[in-house]
């Protein structure tokens, strides 16, 4: 049987929110991405994003506490009952045993890898629909029209922790934080590795393969 209670782990760049994208389409779950998740309450200026806001803009990992808040509120609407893509959480062994001290289950752990020199150009060249939230790449998937999203005509920007400046210490903070969690869910025997490059296609039929073994 397909397992559908999902966490999508690999570094800033690797992929996990479009291929999450096209999972939540396939599987009929909703992909729960801590990253929109955060970016939602910074906008709307709720007392956990404003909290958050200071440790996105650096490119450091928001406290355990505030993530988890927010993922749990999130999991406990009716349309995750029949699972759900992690995609951005955990990134830290203690939130990884957060989810098991509340009882959120696990059935497989994707882990999307892609090398450092193929992740900083991914990252530097990727710009954001301010309105809509659409992504799009400078060299391998631009507007039509220069800082104009495609889907809506809002204005794109780069995050700020996309900035040449920022790139560094997120990786960074990938190795070190969450980087073992491969190890932590490996000893549970639900690991399965996917090459993250390569057409999205080609990727994504990885990860379905990924999700049936």
């Amino acid at each position: 049987m397909r397992a559908t209670r999902l966490i999508l782990l690999g570094g800033p760049g690797a992929g996990k929110g479009t291929q999450s994208k096209r999972l939540l389409e396939t599987l009929g779950v909703p992909q729960i991405s801590t990253g929109d998740l955060l970016r939602e309450a910074r906008r709307a200026g709720t007392e956990l994003g404003n909290q958050a806001k200071s440790f996105m803009d650096a490119g450091a990992l928001v406290p355990d506490s505030l993530v988890v808040a927010l993922v749990k509120e999130r999991l406990a609407q009716p349309d995750a009952a029949g699972g759900y893509i992690l995609d951005g959480f955990p990134r830290t062994a203690a939130q990884a045993a957060a989810l098991d001290d509340n009882g959120i289950a696990v059935e497989r752990v994707v882990n999307l890898v892609v090398p450092d020199e193929v992740l900083v150009p991914r990252l530097a060249g990727r710009r954001i629909c301010r309105e809509c939230g659409s992504s799009f790449h400078v060299d391998f998937h631009p507007t039509r029209v220069e800082g104009v999203c495609d889907v809506c005509q809002g204005q794109t920007y780069q995050r700020a922790d996309d900035s040449a400046e920022v790139i560094p210490q997120r990786l960074r903070a990938y190795v070190e934080q969450t980087a073992p969690l491969v190890e932590f869910y490996a000893a549970r025997g639900i690991v399965r590795t996917v090459d993250g490059q390569g057409d999205m296609e080609a990727i994504f039929a990885r990860i379905l393969e990924a999700l049936d073994r």
